[in-house]
């Protein structure tokens, strides 16, 4: 049986090693649908608090935070990251070469 699109971002996200980070675009076409950032988006919003599922580690194609979950503040974001050892500045953007 094949795999959700759900099912594959999640799996996706979980494959992104500590200390790293990756794009929605990225894990929209590692998940086999490219152009598909927005739904990552909210997948992540909606199943990606999980327990098991990284979703920190997920950042815009610019190289900065941009959630939009109302429970979750770009700064709580940051704090999750930088025990990761990423460094996030004060704009909340991270070092390109973070990216996987």
């Amino acid at each position: 049986m094949q795999k959700s699109f759900k099912e594959r971002v999640l799996e996706e996200v979980r494959r992104i090693p500590k200390g790293r980070v990756a794009s929605y675009g990225q894990i929209a076409l590692f998940a086999g649908k490219p152009r598909s950032a927005r739904e990552v988006g909210w997948i992540l919003n909606r199943w990606g608090d999980d327990g098991k599922t990284p979703w920190w580690r997920i950042i815009n194609a610019k190289g900065y935070i941009s959630i939009k979950n109302p429970k979750i503040s770009a700064q709580e974001q940051k704090i999750l990251l930088e025990k990761e050892g990423i460094e996030v500045n004060k704009n909340f953007g991270v070092d390109p070469k973070k990216f996987i």
